[in-house]
């Protein structure tokens, strides 16, 4: 179930009212954090403290939990606020509950989980999914990016835009959770909404870049919301005269074969796969189908698949790079998560490192019969059209002196691979000249 709402800041300059979908304080009383609780406890004043230090900590994730303090994840590491009281069961249901009736539900007896999405007084976008376990409530938020990046600003490559002018086809951008796919994706999209006179229909879950339309007609639906599921919406879809579809993700075997579909009548898809690498995507999308129709799917993925872009976040563990010795020693602090002269701390504490395949003649071909372990070698062979192994943008952090040399080798499939990569690298001073890297937090 998923629901959007927004929190608010009931202060008398804000003119917000108390009403369903906010969440808001209290008109002329002080604001107080959430280390000091009124009584009864509010959990509204108390909800907003927390998503403001949240933003103040330029933290990426908040966790709220009966029997411990609240927990936000800055920089990758997930760690207790120092000084923060333990929340009772009865406080952190509360925060739920806040959380569940602006989203439209009234308790949450009879709800496993709730997913949703809000947006905070300063603007500040927030998703979040309120769980019950063991009987109780604990809620994980995650702070969405406020603006759009572009592909350098993310450490991808410039080259990617191409994607965006592309008729039709299949666009993968792969990884864990958290690797920032939605905000690579939310870049592309907002490329085609800049450059493009089209209609795209986004599809997700729940829906967290706001696109305002631009050049194109925009879309929006979140599924639960505005529409029972993925491949339900995916298929009203088709018949709504798009040019762009966003798929949140593709997990099953109907969603799957539904973009397939899209994509071969002339719509150009972008999803999110959960998997590590390029040749993982694929064998993951073939793999959920019956053995008697992979083969018929591979042949159909080999002939829409256009890209695929695995990403991962590492944290900078490295020595500072070399672009960075004639920074003052307050610029390299920032670069290290060091508060800057606002307080705030620079999301400068991860790196993307990526590997890109780009379908040709000789990647379909390997795709539609199954040589799936070949498709590497074309991938080293095909540096002029964009694609590059993990291996190799590996390499160039560890030459670049973003990551050390133990997360390069802990991430490389093959650390022969990126030892020798890494080593052409530094004796022909490759490293210097790699395009800048984008750091996020």
């Amino acid at each position: 179930m998923k629901s959007e709402t927004t929190v608010q800041d009931d202060s008398p300059a804000s003119g917000a009212s108390d009403g369903p979908g906010s969440l808001e304080r209290e008109p002329n009383a002080n604001h107080r954090d959430v280390d000091t609780p009124r009584s009864p406890w509010d959990s509204k004043p108390s909800l907003l403290a927390l998503v403001t230090r949240c933003v103040t900590l330029d933290a990426s994730d908040l966790h709220i939990a009966a029997g411990v303090p609240p927990h936000f994840r800055v920089h990758g590491v997930l760690a207790p606020e120092p000084n923060a009281p333990v929340l009772s069961a009865e406080q952190t249901a509360a925060l739920g509950a806040e959380l569940a009736t602006a989203a439209g539900h009234t308790a949450l007896a009879n709800i496993g989980s709730l997913d949703g999405a809000f947006s905070a007084a300063d603007g500040t976008r927030f998703r979040f999914n309120i769980f019950r376990r063991q009987g109780q409530i604990s809620i994980a938020l995650r702070r969405l990016e406020d603006t759009f990046r572009s592909l350098a600003e993310l450490g991808l490559s410039n080259e990617l835009y191409e994607l965006c002018d592309l008729p039709d086809g299949l666009v993968i951008v792969a990884g864990p959770t958290g690797a920032g796919k939605s905000t690579t994706l939310a870049t592309l999209l907002d490329r085609i909404n800049r450059t493009r006179r089209c209609h795209m229909v986004t599809i997700e879950d729940p829906i967290e870049y706001l696109h305002a339309p631009i050049q194109s007609l925009v879309n929006q639906r979140q599924v639960g919301a505005d529409a029972e599921s993925f491949n339900e919406a995916l298929v009203a879809s088709l018949r709504q005269d798009p040019d762009v579809i966003l798929v949140g993700e593709i997990r099953d075997l109907a969603t799957i074969r539904t973009a397939i579909t899209a994509a071969e009548t002339g719509h150009l898809v972008f999803t999110t796969v959960h998997a590590g690498d390029c040749v993982g995507t694929i064998e993951r999308l073939v793999s959920v189908f019956p053995a008697d129709e992979q083969a018929g799917i591979r042949r159909q993925l080999s002939m829409v698949l256009r890209a695929i872009i695995a990403q991962h976040l590492l944290i900078c563990d490295g020595p500072l790079p070399r672009s960075d010795a004639s920074r003052s020693d307050a610029q390299r602090a920032d670069r290290t998560g060091e508060p800057n002269g606002n307080g705030k701390l620079e999301r400068r504490s991860r790196v993307v490192t990526s590997e890109v395949l780009i379908s040709n003649p000789a990647v379909a071909n390997l795709i539609a019969t199954g040589k799936s372990s070949q498709i590497y070698s074309a991938m080293e062979a095909g540096g002029h059209l964009g694609m590059q192994t993990l291996e190799e943008d590996l390499a160039r952090l560890w030459a670049s002196n973003y990551i050390s040399e133990s997360t390069a080798l802990a991430m490389a499939r093959n650390p022969g691979v990126l030892r020798d990569r890494y080593q052409v690298l530094r004796q022909s001073g490759g490293a210097t000249n790699h395009r800048a890297r984008g750091v996020l937090r």
